[in-house]
């Protein structure tokens, strides 16, 4: 797992339009980069109405909401479109990123043990160190504790 004050490892990934989005193309700008299971199902799709309806704070902040998990860039419009969203959503269907970011590990649920994505929320300030980190994260409530926190880290 990556580590508070620890430079946030490079990336570059599609989003839901299939255009490349870097790390390096977001320096300047506070990145909250949300880790999560799976589109279209219950815990994920809060978090992403959420943050979603939280985007224009957050916007106003000089912030980026993005969302990664495996999910295929057409099951992130289908999501975008299904929940009108209004947050970017980035596709790591081979995990390499999620892997380099410690959020790709060994879950177990009804006995069975399976590799997967472990609910995860960062900050990253605009010279690209990591400045929060959530982990095993409890979706109620969850966008206005980083909202909460990123306004501290700012002032």
């Amino acid at each position: 797992m990556v580590k508070i004050d620890s430079t946030a490892p490079e990336f570059c990934l599609p989003n839901q339009d299939d255009v490349e989005i870097c790390l390096r193309d977001l320096k300047g700008k506070w990145i909250v980069l949300y880790f999560y299971p799976k589109d279209n199902t219950p815990g994920c799709t809060t978090e992403a109405c959420d943050f979603s309806d939280a985007a224009p704070d957050f916007g106003s902040l000089n912030a980026i909401v993005i969302g990664i998990s495996a999910d295929s860039t057409k099951k992130h419009r289908d999501f975008i479109e299904k929940k009108d969203l209004f947050i970017t959503l980035l596709s790591d269907e081979d995990t390499s990123m999620l892997q380099e970011y410690g959020v790709w590990q060994l879950k177990k649920n009804y006995g069975k043990e399976y590799m997967g994505i472990v609910r995860t929320t960062l900050i990253i300030d605009p010279s690209g160190v990591i400045r929060a980190i959530w982990e095993k994260v409890k979706v109620e409530d969850h966008a206005q504790e980083v909202m909460k926190k990123l306004q501290e880290l700012q002032a």
